[in-house]
């Protein structure tokens, strides 16, 4: 039996991968002659391929392997125990041929009818032509035929359901278990009558494991350079005791940079693919308190055929009317010591734009003390509370009735928008953005990791800007869990990245780190909420939320929830913002004497509260 073994890491990934060999006893049976391995080196668009065709034994081919790790490579694909009737070089899989400045490979088990020649004719004088006398070789030149005459110089320009359907040409024509790349895109495909079998699973940090095996072969993570990859493996048998998939008979699924993006079946809870709308059951929390009944994010119990660009819709489906909500927000604080003097400042009041109008606003304390408002820097709305007369509690109290409306030129989906990445701004406009474009201070280690994990969406998404944007968004909510009292104020985006747990200001700094390693301005957003009662969660918003804003070309400032999956709207009222969550916390103080064994509650109720308001600003 031949095995087909496919990788696609999101990152650049050394996997160490050793042969089997073997038993003598069953050496002369079971098609043990061939090998090959491909892979493109650094991101290369030209591959390395090695093959074998004579065996599978120790030999200075097989030694190779042992020092696979100083190869480098989003995309790997083998090739095992062919079945080829000659053991020449030329019959050997897996097959490569350049076109549109790349290298494009194909690995196939199966056998095609033997007038394949005919029935899949390429002419007279063909673009690409077989080396060898294989069936594979040949099915693969006439598919690049095929595709060169398209127009496209990427399989997904070709368009997946037309390469779907002469992928089912071929397989018309016997049995055709295949993978095929072009060093960008990763593409398996079963045979439609279920012939031999192919299965996928796809492996996130922290891994629990690093080393998988069958009776093949075997292949380790264990570089750490590694252990932070996201990976898209597709294999003939299930290496290990991961979660794999078996592919349907006729299943055609794509990946690319460790995702999936394109299945012609549905895919149960399919990693990768959130709703691009807020999902019920989505976490609120404040970055000062969280609150530990919250739900966490799951994914749906189907995923959409196609797992790419469909998922990025961004307009809301329903009508974009004003909406009114109120805000209750309660915070209290007990000490066991009394204090005798303090001083706080209060960013409880919300915004009030274009967008947000703010329509009522309390804010109750005690106990009373000296209160000033003024506007910060970053344009939040501050009460500056002084208190010189002793107390051992203390209570804040605000309520609040916004109305929110999109702007009309954020109701307008991206689709008709496109600008790439790297942005180029003008000197002045680095000026007005420099504190936004200032990633944490992390060691340079951490950053260049964290800088090839943000790249690695760009280079997913042909470095267009909204879609690389929606693709982090939506792959940190599906990726990363949520999980209450896992980190802490102090936890740094590249814990998060390793861990891949946090909440949503952990998921907010996250998104904001990347951003501004791809040159997007980013900033911390604090506010509420609304979840409603279609959510899980049917207490509704119990504590503050986080999420990030970037600004955009032609767009301004826009709202990314990272934890939810979706675009800030009509659901997200907007309160603090600023260059990070110490710019924006709800509350904060500082106590001069006393005020030992401190306890703090916080309450936050969000209430749609529409009906009772005319649909007027």
């Amino acid at each position: 039996m031949s095995y087909l073994i496919g990788l696609s890491f999101d990152m650049a990934a050394s996997p160490a991968l050793r042969l089997k060999d073997l038993p003598r006893e069953v050496y002369h049976h079971a098609q043990p002659f061939g090998w090959g391995i491909a892979w493109y080196p650094s991101g290369d668009q030209a591959a390395v391929v090695i093959k074998d065709p004579t065996t599978l034994e120790n030999s200075a081919m097989t030694a190779l392997l042992k020092d696979w790790k100083r190869f480098r490579s989003s995309v790997f694909l083998a090739h095992i125990r062919g079945a080829a009737k000659r053991r020449t070089q030329q019959d050997t899989h897996p097959f490569s041929q350049s076109y549109a400045r790349r290298t494009w490979l194909m690995a196939h088990n199966g056998d095609l009818a033997g007038d394949f020649r005919e029935r899949l004719s390429i002419g007279d004088d063909p673009d690409f032509e077989p080396i060898g006398r294989t069936d594979s070789e040949h099915a693969f030149c006439w598919l690049l035929g095929h595709i060169s005459r398209s127009g496209a110089r990427t399989l997904d320009e070709v368009g997946w359901e037309r390469l779907y359907g002469w992928l089912r040409q071929i397989n018309d024509l016997g049995t055709a278990n295949l993978l095929l790349t072009d060093g960008l895109n990763l593409v398996a495909y079963r045979d439609q009558e279920g012939a031999s079998s192919l299965h996928w699973t796809r492996l996130k940090p922290p891994h629990t494991h690093q080393t998988f095996e069958n009776e093949a072969l075997t292949f380790d993570l264990d570089d750490p350079m590694d252990q932070n990859l996201t990976l898209t493996l597709f294999s003939t048998r299930p290496l290990s005791d991961s979660d794999w998939q078996p592919l349907e008979p006729g299943q055609m699924v794509v990946a690319r940079r460790g995702a999936l993006r394109w299945s012609s079946h549905p895919i149960p809870s399919a990693p990768n693919v959130p709703s691009p709308d807020c999902v019920p059951g989505a976490p609120s929390d404040d970055p000062t308190a969280t609150d530990d009944d919250a739900p966490t994010p799951t994914d749906g119990d189907d995923a959409p055929t196609a797992l790419d660009h469909d998922r990025h819709r961004v307009d809301p489906p329903r009508a974009l009317k004003p909406r009114f909500l109120q805000i209750t927000h309660e915070t209290s604080y007990r000490y066991a010591e009394a204090i005798e003097e303090s001083t706080h400042l209060l960013r409880l009041r919300p915004v009030h734009d274009m967008g947000q109008q703010l329509v009522e606003f309390d804010l109750d304390i005690e106990p009373v003390g000296t209160r000033s408002d003024f506007e910060d820097v970053f344009g939040n709305w501050i009460s500056r509370l002084d208190v010189e007369a002793p107390y051992d509690a203390m209570s804040i109290r605000s309520r609040a009735v916004v109305r929110l409306q999109v702007p009309t030129h954020l109701t307008h989906s991206f689709s008709n928008y496109h600008d790439s990445i790297p942005l180029v701004w003008m000197p002045w406009h680095r000026d007005m953005m420099h504190p936004y474009l200032l990633p944490p201070e992390l060691p340079v280690s951490q950053l260049r990791e964290l800088s090839d994990y943000a790249m690695s969406f760009v280079e997913r998404q042909d470095h267009d800007l909204i879609e690389t944007l929606l693709d982090i968004n939506s792959t940190i909510y599906a990726d990363y869990a949520y999980v209450p009292g896992s980190t802490s104020l102090e936890t740094t985006p590249y814990e998060v990245y390793v861990n891949r747990r946090g909440v949503c200001q952990d998921f907010a700094n996250l998104f904001i780190c990347l951003a501004r390693l791809l040159n997007i301005p980013a900033r911390y957003r604090v506010g509420y909420i609304y979840t409603g009662a279609n959510y899980e969660n049917t207490i509704q918003s119990e504590a503050s939320h986080a999420w990030a804003e970037l600004y955009l070309p032609l767009t301004g400032w826009r709202g990314f929830d990272p934890t939810n999956g979706c675009l800030a709207g009509q659901d997200h009222v907007r309160v603090a913002g600023g260059r990070n969550y110490r710019d924006a916390t709800p509350t904060s103080g500082t106590i001069y004497r006393g005020g030992a064994g401190e306890s703090l509650q916080v309450h936050v109720r969000v209430e749609d509260v529409t009906d009772q308001y005319d649909d007027e600003p």
